[in-house]
């Protein structure tokens, strides 16, 4: 039985404290199953980067950005390795999470009943599906 990664464990811990407030919002949905049954965790470890939200059974991450994220190239290279790795990717604003909460779970839920499947990059939604061989 492999044993626990001290490190990503103790960095999992201290991003989970420090999340945002858009975050937070989002977890009180996703938590104890609360969107559709579907079992969420926060600062899931994928190599070198941790995820803010992942479904480890649909392979799902879901990640919520601030204005510091506009126009950075290493949110494109961390997506493109989750995917590579098996991952889907699905990020939203945090303005998203205050302005319409109800259409970022009804997104998800979208993604996650493979209602939605393709690629979309517009300014408030980029979804990036992972190979399907990885489902």
């Amino acid at each position: 039985m492999r044993g626990a990664n001290e490190s990503a464990t103790e960095r999992a811990r201290l991003l989970r404290r420090s999340d945002n407030e858009a975050e937070a919002i989002l977890w009180l949905e996703f938590r104890a199953r609360r969107l559709n049954g579907y079992k969420f965790v926060r600062q899931f470890p994928i190599g070198r980067y941790f995820a803010d939200f992942a479904c480890r059974d649909h392979h799902l991450v879901v990640e919520v950005d601030g204005r510091q994220h506009a126009n950075r190239s290493g949110d494109s290279i961390r997506d493109m390795y989750m995917v590579a790795n098996g991952w889907s990717v699905v990020r939203f604003w945090n303005t998203q999470v205050f302005k319409d909460r109800e259409a970022v779970l009804d997104t998800v839920v979208a993604i996650l009943e493979k209602r939605l499947t393709g690629e979309v990059r517009t300014l408030d939604l980029t979804f990036i599906p992972a190979d399907e061989c990885h489902d």
